[in-house]
Order: structure tokens, then sequence, then C-alpha cells
């Protein structure tokens, strides 16, 4: 997920990214490439802890800006057998992206910068642990992986795919558009303090938009990962799936669910926020608002709408992106519109 500020506090965090520099005080990640003219984004990825149904869509009652083009950037992923040990997990450090950095001192604005982190229907904004066990519990897990050789962590969870493999997260968590693609990039379903209940998933491919890759638009932070096999089970038939939806009614009811890291959380449970999200204030995205005090590491979690906690399932309409500086109560989701159906549709068929 990723955190927004004023403009002055953003000279200090240049260069975090490729030197680790970041000041310890600093739970954030230096800014992402690409945010909107004037906005500085860091992500919502977080350092590690040491601690089926199908797709459907519902019609939207909202208008949004024009969409680009619903063009996909794929790659296969590239793995290290063994990379994950306890040790390698528990010393993964923040992601941070130079190029917002760069692109606000030279485009000057008054927007908060944006900084990545990620019961009955009610709204909760102070984050908990998820209380019960059901089908979210499966399908929710942790992200590990690698770009330009430092270790990450993040969040994703199952939807439906002819290959039964396919898990949806946000796109920062799969590739940065200065740096390139993740390496090593594996998911632990239902995680739990460090225990691996459900098997450990590598890619085998990875998708992302264009808009994400080409620009770090922060409306189209969404990635898809299709996963190995592992001791020959796919994903889908080990934990379930969620059902995923596009172009579904803006403003519904939503559960957000993560393993935000940061304090006052540390990445070893699943953790959620429920609530009614709102449009973007600044208007620099089209994504929308839930009130949620989440931290890092909770980037790429599920927003569920017409979710059941008895069942633990609902659809996925949105992951978990980022959070602007000046409200650090307020988590930000993109909008599941036509560009991400068409990453679906092709990720889908990987």
């Amino acid at each position: 997920m990723s955190l927004s500020f004023p403009l002055l506090l953003a000279t200090p965090l240049i260069g975090g990214m490729l030197g680790g520099l970041l000041p310890a005080a600093t739970p954030w990640q230096a800014p992402r490439a690409g945010s909107p003219a004037g906005a500085l984004t860091e992500s919502l990825s977080a350092p590690a802890s040491a601690s089926s149904s199908g797709a459907g869509s519902a019609p939207s009652s909202a208008s949004s800006p024009a969409s680009p083009p619903a063009e996909v950037v794929e790659h296969a992923a590239r793995q290290r057998p063994g990379y994950w040990t306890p040790e390698r997990m528990a010393r993964a450090t923040p992601l941070g992206l130079l190029a917002d950095t760069v692109d606000a001192l030279l485009a000057p604005s008054a927007v908060p910068r944006k900084a990545r982190q990620t019961h009955r229907p009610s709204a909760r904004s102070a984050g908990a642990r998820w209380p019960s066990a059901g089908k979210v519990a499966r399908t929710t897990g942790r992200v590990f992986l690698t770009i330009d050789k430092t270790d990450f962590v993040c969040s994703a969870t199952t939807v439906p795919s002819a290959s039964r493999d396919l898990v949806v997260t946000a796109g920062h968590c799969l590739m940065d558009p200065l740096l390139g693609w993740a390496e090593n990039w594996t998911f632990v379903p239902g995680y739990d303090a460090g225990g691996k209940p459900y098997g450990v998933y590598t890619a085998r491919r990875m998708f992302v938009p264009s808009a994400w890759s080409k620009r770090g638009d922060d409306s189209y932070d969404v990635g898809m990962a299709a996963l190995n096999t592992a001791g020959g089970r796919h994903v889908a038939d080990a934990v379930g799936v969620q059902r995923i939806a596009f172009t579904s009614q803006r403003g519904r009811q939503v559960y957000a669910f993560g393993y935000p890291a940061d304090p006052p959380y540390d990445g070893g449970e699943l953790v959620y926020c429920s609530g009614k999200p709102k449009p973007d204030p600044h208007k620099q995205t089209m994504d929308h608002g839930l009130r949620c005090d989440m931290t890092a590491g909770s980037s790429g979690g599920p927003w569920l709408t017409g979710f059941d906690p008895r069942t633990g399932e609902g659809t996925v309409t949105s992951v978990s992106s980022f959070k602007y500086g000046d409200d650090m109560k307020t988590m930000y989701g993109p909008h599941f519109g036509p560009p991400i159906r068409a990453l679906y549709t092709k990720a889908s068929r990987a």
C-alpha cells in the first residue's frame, strides 16, 4: 500500500529504493513510478515478519473517466529454487519506487503524496484479526517477492480460472515500472504466524495493465499471477476461489483483507476492515477509498463485496493500493473496470 505526503516531505526519500536507504523511522516505501503529476507514491508492500465459484459482473450506475486501451503486459516468472527460507522471509525490507519523487519535484503540487501499504456488515476502520475461518481465511495469502535484489511482501487472493492457478493482487506487487518485474514471486494461502497450511505456490506467468507498466497509473494498480502447482495440486483445488466482478456499482459495502506488517501489525495474521468506499477526494485517480488503518504489507489484499461473514465468501471488486499522507485512515483501491476485465480475461487463460 502507498502513502502520500506534502511535497516538502518527499525530498529525503529520493534514492530510497536503489540503496535501500529509507530512514529506519519511515515505515513506508519510497515513492513509486508514474503517479499523476504532482503526486508522490509509496507502496503498501512491507517487510516480511518473522513471525470454486465463477466470475461475475454487475452493471455500474456510476460514471468514470474514459479508460485507456485495455492492453495487457505479461511476463514469464523467474524463480530460484528454495529461495524463501524462513530467515529470508523475516529479513525482507520495504519496497520503494523512485520516479514519483522526481516527477513531483519537477511538477510541484499541493496534492498530498501517496504511499503503498494496502461479523455483520458494519463500518470497521480499525483493522482487526479476522475472527473466524471460512473461505476467506484460505483464499487470502501472503506474497513474497524480490525486486532489484530486495525482498518484499504483499497480499493476494485466488480467483477463478481455467487453469485453477490464478491470484489477483496489486500491480506494484508484481512489477516496478522503473526496475522491472519481480522475481521469486511466491504465494502462501492461509498464512498464519509463519504457518503454511495449504502449501507454497510459485508464479509461472505475471500480468499487469499497460497503464501500470508504462506509467505507474494508480487507477490501474492491479496485477494477476498464474501459479505453478504445489505437490501436484492446483491452488484453487487446495483452497477454493473468490468470485471476481467488473464495472460493479461503486459505494457498496466492502470487506478488505490483507497481511499488514508495519506497526501496530506484524504481518503474521489475516486482518480486515469494512465499510462503504468513497471517491478519491483529490481526484488524482479513479480509485475509491475505504476507512481503514491497515499498514504496509496489505497491498494487493482483496476487497470483497456481497461478503458473507459466515461462509467467508464474496466477490473481489478491488485490491488495496495506496494511502494519502494527509489521511492515514483511508486506504484506496482501483475500480475494476473494462481494462481489469481484459487483464483477467488474458490471465485466466494462462
